[in-house]
């Protein structure tokens, strides 16, 4: 009876992919590279060929030649709400469903809605679009991948705040790279192409500087050839011979590892288009009411990071650490363990670090690798 009942579950499935929209999304490294812009003339090319298609929420940011382009094109009203005396605009998702085109044009992926909405993300809005059948062109900055907030924070010494999970590219059936060099860029914003008059040298001085743009120039064309390698596996699969990989990410209550090893597990699981799970191995030392409710906010906070990431959450409690981690590893069949760098000195890591130990040691045997992140 199981069987039949999961043979009926995947046939649902199958079924209610058919009938889901197409995900395309434009990716650039930075504002002022031309991804609206673009997305605009594909509406344009797609609504002389006869398609069906509506702006569901555009945002020209006041610049004269991405305005034009909005020229004959059917544009959604936004729905008006007032939110702390203000009156404010956000996409009207449910008019979106209820016209239900054919294609629908959904600027800003990573916005946060305004408090009261029906989903806190427009991404969320935008899974519903698709979910009813609806096509969807959309657009996003690198800077807004939520494994790649540390690396960009590193690069441009700003903590982006609205970012996209990173299974929201994977949904993507299509991923488009706008690419400028920096020097092109620079002269967009000199032109006044990107920002108004008044913004320009402020911008050239903090975020428009070339070493900058290049390394996330760099951040969105790996980004873009990782999403195209994904179709390639995806469509021409290869021998069903070779191992999927699964990793598994292990955190203690220390917040700040615990959050660059779930991003970094979560980029290696991207790579590899795989499957991996997070596990916080509970001692007693970490009950509940010992490690104090701030350390219960942070260990909540990146059980969440982690969901949004893909991973699923094993919460365990063990005395011994390193069995725990074994058992789950043997159980879950993970090929690769992530866990993060001790931070003490070589002389103490060889006294103290028994969990590290204990570890190697039974993995020594065993078809696991084991990667220390920093």
């Amino acid at each position: 009876m199981p069987d039949k009942d999961q043979n009926a579950q995947h046939f649902l499935e199958l079924i209610r992919q058919s009938r889901r929209g197409k995900f395309k999304i434009y990716i650039g490294m930075s504002a002022g590279v031309g991804k609206t812009f673009r997305m605009l003339q594909e509406a344009q090319t797609l609504l002389r060929n006869g398609v069906d298609i509506k702006i569901g929420y555009i945002e020209t940011h006041g610049r004269a030649e991405t305005h034009e382009l909005l020229e004959g094109l059917p544009v959604i009203p936004r729905r008006k709400l007032f939110y702390k005396g203000k009156e404010l605009e956000e996409m009207d998702m449910q008019a979106i469903l209820n016209l239900h085109p054919e294609v629908v044009v959904v600027d800003e992926l990573a916005h946060t809605n305004i408090e009261g909405s029906k989903n806190e993300k427009r991404w969320q809005d935008v899974m519903e679009i698709l979910d009813a059948g609806i096509n969807v062109i959309s657009a996003v900055n690198i800077q807004h991948i939520e494994s790649l907030n540390e690396e960009v924070k590193g690069i441009t010494g700003i903590d982006v705040t609205e970012r996209v999970p990173d299974r929201i590219l994977q949904e993507a059936d299509e991923v488009v790279n706008i690419d400028l060099t920096a020097d092109e860029l620079v002269t967009r914003l000199k032109e006044g192409k990107i920002y108004s008059r008044d913004k320009i040298d402020i911008a050239l001085k903090n975020f428009f500087q070339s070493e900058k743009i290049l390394q996330l120039r760099e951040l969105a064309l790996k980004e873009v050839a990782a999403q195209v390698e994904r179709k390639i596996e995806t469509e021409l699969p290869r021998g069903a011979h070779l191992r999927p990989e699964l990793f598994l990410a292990c955190i203690s209550s220390n917040y700040e590892i615990a959050t660059k090893v779930i991003r970094k597990t979560a980029r290696l699981a991207t790579y590899y288009h795989s499957k991996w799970y997070l596990l916080y191995v509970q001692t007693p030392k970490e009950d509940g009411d010992k490690i104090g409710l701030a350390a219960q906010r942070h260990l909540i906070n990146n059980f969440k990071l982690a969901t949004e990431l893909g991973a699923e959450v094993i919460r365990i409690k063990q005395n011994n650490i390193a069995k725990g981690i074994i058992e789950v590893a043997e159980q879950k069949k993970v090929t690769t363990i992530c866990i993060g760098k001790p931070h003490l000195t070589l002389f103490n890591v060889i006294l103290s670090t028994a969990v590290f130990n204990q570890l190697l040691n039974k993995l020594a045997a065993s078809d696991i690798d084991v990667v220390i992140l920093s």
